[in-house]
């Protein structure tokens, strides 16, 4: 395919040799037909010397064509030329355009990971960084330039502001098995029904931020805070949550880490629920440029303002994850944790072990999926009063419980930095005790914040 574009000759002598010998002497501009490929060479040469205004016209000019490739470099000297101008606004709507079509490319990754870090998006540009990392036949230069830019990342992500709002239907609210309960006595079996599942419509929201107060090159004072409220249609199910945590953290080139005071406070239906106080530590580090992992630790004492006799006491949690960037694509999370409750009575004391391992990916026309399964184990300390083949019982209890869930966003309807996500879950428990056993599916939609 050629193309004739109308060039100023003087301006592209020095660029493109082959051009000399149909330049007139005394003539100012002249028409030269060139093929696509020379056209995008000759954009490339201009936004290299600095001249935008005539390579944006050599780029505007051209027809669209038919080969994906030297679309995609149009494109991408055209986010160029907006980034080199200072706008990065454009810059990354146009580099975005690029990976909603192409979601593999590492260099167009990298260049959309730094217009983020010219607007200070701190936490994006880190994803970024961390995918187009993955992308195979990277020059050693140009990853040594992305682990400076992670350290610089690192330095400045001083703060994070966080708001999703949405709907959850739930078919299990009350995590209910229904059915019958019967007990043999003397005058023969007695029985009760079970509380049936109950659906709702739930409408959550939460709020959260951190801010980091820096004190040297490795030192800062974090503070964070959380709210999360999800409202049913059945009131009594509705939920509040508060988290307050604040402390030093400390961050060199591959990690950080942060220790911190921590309050918790909880309502349930509206009424006072518990409250709690402990510490936290949440370390990361990356140990190649795919694989990061990190560690978190808490510890918390329990005071619950109804049943304080029975569940109030400590909690001990941890939680073991690795990042895996396959290419700049796509990604695997896998996470082990361990809970142990400690409350006054050793019937509701338990070890709770489980793991999960997810997969995400950058899909074409802007769609994001991750999916994970989650699994964990819960074993109490001591047997409770129940109901078993027609007779009380004292059984200790043992749960399994299975929790799928997959979540959905296109980063094409973005409003004002958020993005329309879809969750679905499914949750099955199976336990000795037949009665706690259920099955719950959940669908949430919420306006996130995206990457």
């Amino acid at each position: 395919m050629q193309i004739k574009l109308l060039v100023f000759a003087l301006i592209f002598l020095p660029v493109v040799s082959w051009a000399e010998s149909s330049i007139p002497e005394k003539t100012p501009e002249t028409e030269i037909t060139m093929t696509t490929t020379q056209a995008m060479q000759l954009a490339g040469a201009l936004v290299d010397r600095g001249d935008f205004e005539h390579a944006t016209q050599i780029l505007t000019m051209t027809p669209k064509m038919g080969n994906v490739a030297l679309e995609i470099e149009r494109w991408f000297l055209l986010g160029q030329i907006a980034a080199r101008r200072g706008d990065y606004d454009t810059a990354i709507k146009i580099f975005q355009k690029i990976l909603d079509d192409q979601p593999d490319l590492a260099r167009i990754r990298f260049e959309l990971a730094t217009c983020y870090m010219h607007t200070k998006q701190w936490y994006r540009a880190d994803y970024h960084l961390r995918l187009a990392m993955a992308g195979p036949d990277l020059p050693d230069e140009v990853r040594k330039v992305m682990n400076y830019y992670r350290w610089i990342v690192r330095q400045n992500k001083n703060w994070n502001v966080w708001f999703n709002f949405g709907a959850a239907p739930d078919n299990n609210i009350n995590n209910a098995v229904g059915g019958e309960e019967c007990v043999n006595t003397i005058f023969g079996p007695m029985c009760r029904d079970l509380s049936d599942p109950e659906s709702a419509i739930g409408y959550n929201f939460s709020l959260g931020g951190n801010y980091e107060f820096k004190l040297s090159d490795h030192w800062r004072w974090k503070s964070d805070a959380y709210v999360y409220s999800n409202i049913y249609n059945i009131s009594d199910y509705d939920d509040l949550y508060l988290s307050i945590g604040t402390g030093p953290r400390y961050i060199w080139n591959r990690g950080d880490v942060w220790l911190a005071g921590v309050w918790n406070r909880r309502w349930y239906g509206w009424e006072r629920y518990n409250w709690s106080a402990g510490a936290k530590l949440d370390f990361n580090y990356d140990f190649t440029r795919r694989l990061s992992g990190g560690l978190y630790l808490q510890y918390l004492n329990n005071s619950y303002d109804l049943y304080d006799d029975f569940l109030s006491g400590d909690t001990y949690s941890s939680q073991l994850r690795f990042s895996y960037s396959f290419n700049a694509r796509m990604y695997s999370m896998l996470r082990f944790g361990i809970t142990r409750e400690v409350a006054n009575a050793p019937e509701y004391s338990y070890w709770q072990p489980g793991f999960g391992v997810g997969l995400g990916a950058e899909l074409p026309w802007g769609f994001h999926v991750y999916a994970e399964p989650y699994f964990y184990w819960t074993q109490y300390d001591d047997d409770k009063w129940v109901v078993h083949n027609g007779q009380f019982s004292q059984i200790t209890e043992r749960d399994f419980t299975q929790r799928y869930s997959v979540s959905i966003s296109n980063n094409k309807f973005d409003v004002w930095g958020f993005v329309p996500t879809i969750v679905l879950g499914y949750t099955h428990r199976d336990s000795n005790i037949w009665q706690r056993e259920f099955d719950k599916f959940s669908a949430e939609f919420t306006m996130r914040q995206r990457f």
